[in-house]
């Protein structure tokens, strides 16, 4: 599933096309992704300025002048094509600019999704309005992460991806966090330390922000829109390398956390 790096790199992709536009066609291929697509998405959109991009999560943000925003998940497999050559069968959502730019949502596996939301009550909106803070923004904190974890015994690592603690972290880069951070992936999270957090928290930051300007990682269907392939896999240094050298020289380790794969080293991390 594309994470937020992903989400991200799309974003700001889509702005280079979007951003200040006017949209002059909207075409929709199909009823639905995971749910069915506002019914007014064509009318309101149609004619819409793009006021500004942005993103919250994993969710991306297209802001019109009609105080709407468009609110997109890419789901396991969505991707966003800029200037496609040709339509392809999964292009269930495709854009044209007034300045003639096409950008199609293309989504095999239909698990993404598109709403349209009031601009103004966006942090209200359902699935934002319990979210965490944004790891990447001011508030998040080691303070903000003791307290969310006092007396908590649940594993750090399954408590980091509750998008009601931290906002858009995903499997990657939380594998990736901790072991940069040395704190084990199954300890409680009510003891992990406050110097340890105060390592973590920056972490997080790094680990995103290096990903970010490498494109993302390429999963199964991820791709930028430009269709060039993210590049932060070669970065890795624990998640997918079961049975690898860890940089100390021991073996990663794998596990199975909350249905999802947890990779560590046992040495590194304490």
């Amino acid at each position: 599933m594309p994470e937020l790096p992903e989400v991200e790199t799309t974003v700001r992709g889509l702005a280079r096309f979007l951003d200040g536009e006017r949209i002059a066609r909207v075409a929709v291929n199909r009823p639905d992704l995971r749910r069915p697509f506002p019914p007014d998405l064509v009318q309101t959109l149609t004619g819409a300025r793009v006021t500004g991009m942005g993103r919250r999560a994993k969710y991306g943000l297209v802001h019109t002048d009609r105080e709407v925003t468009m609110v997109f998940h890419l789901g396991m497999s969505g991707r966003w094509r800029i200037e496609p050559e040709r339509p392809e069968k999964h292009d269930h959502l495709v854009l044209t600019t007034g300045a003639g730019h096409t950008l199609a949502l293309n989504d095999a596996r239909r698990f993404g999704s598109v709403d349209l939301v009031p601009s103004a009550s966006l942090e209200s909106w359902g699935p934002f309005a319990k979210m965490g803070p944004e790891p990447l923004g001011p508030d998040l904190t080691p303070a903000h992460l003791k307290t969310a974890f006092k007396e908590r015994i649940a594993p750090v690592k399954l408590l980091l991806l509750d998008q009601g603690i931290v906002a858009g972290l995903g499997n990657i880069y939380v594998c990736e966090a901790l072991f940069r951070s040395g704190i084990r992936p199954d300890k409680a999270a009510g003891k992990v330390t406050l110097p340890a957090l105060k390592r973590l928290v920056p972490t997080i930051r790094d680990v995103l922000t290096e990903s970010i300007a490498a494109g993302g990682s390429t999963i199964r269907d991820y791709a930028q829109p430009t269709g060039e392939l993210g590049y932060f896999a070669t970065s890795w240094q624990v998640y997918g390398r079961e049975g690898e050298a860890c940089l100390c020289g021991a073996p990663v380790l794998r596990f199975v956390q909350g249905g999802r794969s947890t990779f560590w080293c046992r040495k590194c991390q304490k």
